[in-house]
């Protein structure tokens, strides 16, 4: 009967683990170009040389949902949306590239381009544009600034903004909500990958969340359903454990 215990009480904890990768989906429904995290269950063999039958389960995010989200027109010249399977590339503490779908672009105090807090690449490196200047972005990417009190005439291009065509197979989701290339792909493309020169940029457009909130709904009661199944399962095996005791007690 333990068997039967071991294997509902791993089953029901990977169940809160499911529940809680479809809470952070439906937590991020209104988050900008943001993924939808996908989990499986899998049974895993327990190899040893007292209990080499007993099998755990266990759950996995192999991938994350790649399907386009809504664009919503928000007319910010800063706001920008890629086609499909083209991103943006950030800048991470340590100097290594991530990648993410999220076109809202900021620009802080000393002129650098940001998103989501992250330092924006352009194909030279950091974007940065002067300060209190007005920024727009063409569908290439261009980035031009007039700065405060310029004339029209006097606009300049400061630099053009990175964006690498990826797969969904060739990148993996870190616990920043950012994306990073496999060891796979590092291996066969390089750490840092160059721009894209045909993808076009839309400006005054955000990409929104391809999380279906009415499926996450469905999804987190289908969760607790089964949690409770092996909860049940649980109490079952021990009630018919207890029984067997007791049939055993009397021979």
């Amino acid at each position: 009967m333990d068997r039967v215990i071991y294997t509902a009480m791993s089953a029901a904890s990977q169940t809160l683990h499911r529940q809680a990768i479809t809470s952070n989906n439906l937590a991020n429904v209104s988050t900008s170009g943001f993924r939808a995290q996908l989990a499986a269950m899998k049974a895993v063999p327990i190899v040893g040389s007292t209990m080499p039958t007993r099998t755990m389960v266990t759950a996995t995010t192999p991938t994350f949902d790649a399907s386009m989200g809504a664009f919503n027109y928000t007319g910010r010249e800063l706001d920008v949306a890629l086609a499909e399977d083209n991103w943006l590339a950030v800048q991470l503490a340590d100097g290594s590239e991530a990648y993410t779908r999220n076109g809202a672009i900021q620009i802080d105090e000393e002129g650098t381009l940001r998103v989501q807090g992250y330092p924006l690449m352009g194909d030279g490196g950091v974007l940065t544009v002067p300060q209190q200047s007005k920024v727009s972005i063409s569908s290439d990417g261009t980035l031009s600034a007039l700065g405060a009190g310029d004339k029209p005439t006097t606009i300049a291009q400061v630099g053009k903004i990175k964006k690498v065509q990826l797969k969904p197979n060739e990148i993996i989701r870190g616990d920043n909500g950012l994306f990073q290339l496999t060891e796979q792909t590092r291996n066969a493309r390089g750490a840092v990958l160059p721009d894209n020169p045909n993808a076009k940029l839309m400006s005054g457009v955000l990409e929104g969340s391809n999380v279906n909130p009415v499926v996450a709904m469905v999804d987190l009661i289908s969760h607790s359903r089964h949690f409770e199944m092996q909860m049940k399962g649980i109490t079952t095996a021990d009630e018919n454990a207890q029984k067997a005791n007791q049939i055993l007690s009397l021979t």
